[in-house]
């Protein structure tokens, strides 16, 4: 256990970044499980636009830390490939 002070307030400090990064982390796998289950029902229309989304959700956990780029990239493409050939 933390013994000084500041050791005590990195802690408190780290408490709730693990919160806030879970939480964060819960939305974008939601989000990614969302438009999944949209392209393997096969409604197109619906999936363009559970699509939009998630791609903001992506962009959002890029500037949040939580996925790096290139990451978030391959995520998009492979969605995005997935989408077209829906179509």
């Amino acid at each position: 256990m933390a013994n000084h002070f500041s050791a005590l307030k990195r802690a408190r400090q780290t408490e709730k970044r693990t919160v806030r990064n879970r939480a964060n982390t819960s939305r974008l796998r939601g989000q990614l499980r969302e438009l999944r289950e949209a392209l393997t029902k096969g409604d197109k229309q619906a999936a363009e636009q559970v699509y939009r989304q998630t791609v903001s959700a992506l962009d959002k956990a890029i500037q949040k830390g939580i996925l790096h780029e290139n990451t978030a990239g391959r995520y998009k493409s492979r969605l995005g490939k997935r989408l077209a050939a829906m179509k």
